[in-house]
C-alpha cells in the first residue's frame, strides 16, 4: 500500500503542477532591501511554492533585480522591467507550447524520480525580490570627537584638532548576487534595512577618520567641508569598498554634512596660531600696537591720570612702532627687486616666470653714437648707421 500510495502521489503533484506560474513582487519600501517572490494562486493553480514550471512567468518591476535560486543556489537573475520567462527545462509542462510528445516523456521521468522520494519533490526553487531603488535618510554622527588634521601653508598651520559631524548618507544595492551570498541568504519574508543599519553605520563613522585625512590633504578646511561633500563621498568610497561594494554588494551614493563643529579649546588654539603668525610681519603688529596704546589710555581714576597713560602709552609705543617700521622697511629691501611677466603679468624674481614659464625679457640697452653723441629717441629703433654723422652704428656703441 505505501508504494502504491508513493505513485498516487508523485502523479497526482506532478498533473497539479503542469499549470504555468505567475510570480510578482509589489512596490518595495524603501525599508526592504530584499523580499521573497510570491506566487499568484487560484482554485487550480500548483500546490506546491517550491516549484517553477517551464513556461511560468515572472515579473520585474523598475527598481527591482529578480533571482531565482535552485537548490541554494543561483541559477539566473534578471534587472530589465518586463516579463521574464522561466525556461530550465527541469520543471515540463502540458502548456509550454508544442512540445506535447516530449513534454509527456519528461513527465513521466518526473513522476519516476519523485516516486524515489514518496511522492515530494526533490527539489527547491525559490524567487526573490532584491530593491535596487537608492535608499534613502539614513541619519549617521560621531558619538565622540574624531581626529581632523588642519593645514593652512599660508600661516605655517598644521595641528590635529577633534570634531564632531552630523549628517545623512544614501547607498545603492549593486551587486544583489553578493548580497543574497553574503548577507541575506534564503529569507522566509523580507530582509529590511534595519537588520544591517547599525553594522553600516558603525563602519561608516570607523571610515570618518582616514577619510578627513584625504579631505585635509587636498587643503580644505573642516569649516569648509559641508560645500564639498562630493569629495567626502569620493574618500568614504575609496576606503569602505572592500566591506560594502566587495563583500555585501553595496555602494555609498551621497552624503550631506548638516553640521560640523570643532571643541571651544581647538578653535582658539587654531586662531591664535593664525594670530601669531600675522604678527611675524613686524608691519602687522602696529595695528594691534595703536590698539593697546588706545585701551591703556582709558582710565577710570580720573581725566589726569588718563592723560598721562595715554602719553607714557604714546611715547612707548612710538618708540616701538619706529622701531617696527623700521624692521619692515629692512626686511623689504632685503628681498630682491621683481620683474612683471609681459604674458600672465605675474611678479616674479628668478629668470623664469613661475606661473607661465615665460623668460624673462631683457633689459633695453642704451645706444649712443661713440663718435658724435647721437642718441636715438625710441631706444628700440637703432639705425644701421648714424643719422647725424653716417658712421656706422656697432657694439661699441652700445651701453
Amino acid at each position: 500500500m505505501g508504494l502504491i500510495t508513493a505513485a498516487l502521489a508523485s502523479a497526482s503533484n506532478v498533473l497539479s503542477e503542469q499549470w504555468k506560474d505567475y510570480f510578482y513582487c509589489d512596490a518595495l519600501p524603501v525599508d526592504v532591501l530584499a523580499a521573497r517572490g510570491r506566487k499568484r494562486t487560484s482554485g487550480s493553480g500548483n500546490t506546491q511554492d517550491n516549484i517553477l514550471t517551464n513556461g511560468s512567468v515572472i515579473a520585474v518591476a523598475d527598481g527591482q533585480c529578480m533571482l531565482i535560486v535552485e537548490q541554494g543556489k543561483v541559477v539566473d537573475l534578471c534587472a530589465e522591467p518586463g516579463e521574464y520567462v522561466y525556461d530550465m527545462s527541469t520543471e515540463p509542462s502540458f502548456f509550454d507550447g508544442g512540445k506535447f510528445v516530449d513534454n509527456l516523456k519528461e513527465l513521466f521521468l518526473t513522476i519516476g524520480k519523485r516516486f524515489e522520494y514518496g511522492g515530494a519533490t526533490p527539489k527547491d526553487q525559490r524567487i526573490y525580490y532584491f530593491n535596487t531603488k537608492e535608499i534613502v535618510g539614513n541619519k549617521y554622527g560621531t558619538p565622540s570627537p574624531v581626529p581632523f588634521r588642519v593645514v593652512d601653508e599660508k600661516v605655517n598651520l598644521d595641528v590635529d584638532i577633534s570634531v564632531k559631524c552630523f549628517g545623512e548618507y544614501t547607498y545603492k544595492l549593486v551587486n544583489p548576487l553578493l548580497f543574497y551570498t553574503n548577507v541575506c541568504g534564503n529569507i522566509t519574508g523580507e530582509y529590511t534595512r534595519e537588520q544591517l543599519d547599525s553594522q553600516m553605520k558603525s563602519e561608516l563613522l570607523t571610515a570618518l577618520q582616514p577619510a578627513f585625512a584625504r579631505i585635509s590633504d587636498k587643503g580644505i578646511r573642516y569649516s569648509a567641508l559641508p560645500a564639498h561633500t562630493s569629495e567626502l563621498a569620493d574618500a568614504l568610497k575609496e576606503e569602505l569598498t572592500a566591506t560594502w561594494r566587495d563583500f555585501r554588494g553595496i555602494e555609498l551614493q551621497q552624503i550631506g554634512v548638516s553640521s560640523i563643529k570643532a571643541n571651544e579649546e581647538d578653535e582658539e588654539r587654531i586662531k591664535q596660531i593664525q594670530l601669531n603668525a600675522t604678527y611675524k610681519d613686524p608691519t602687522q603688529f602696529i595695528a594691534a600696537q595703536a590698539n593697546a596704546m588706545q585701551y591703556a589710555a582709558k582710565n577710570e581714576g580720573g581725566a589726569t591720570l588718563g592723560f598721562m597713560n595715554y602719553n607714557m602709552a604714546q611715547q612707548a609705543g612710538g618708540n616701538v612702532a619706529q622701531q617696527l617700521y623700521q624692521m619692515g622697511a629692512t626686511a623689504s629691501a632685503a628681498q630682491p627687486a621683481g620683474w612683471t611677466c609681459p604674458t600672465c603679468h605675474a611678479v616674479n624674481n628668478g629668470n623664469f616666470c613661475t606661473q607661465c614659464g615665460a623668460k624673462k625679457p631683457e633689459a633695453a640697452r642704451k645706444v649712443k653714437c661713440a663718435k658724435c653723441g647721437w642718441e636715438p629717441a625710441d631706444p628700440s629703433q637703432v639705425p644701421n648707421f648714424c643719422p647725424n654723422c653716417g658712421d656706422a652704428i656697432g657694439p661699441e656703441d652700445f651701453t
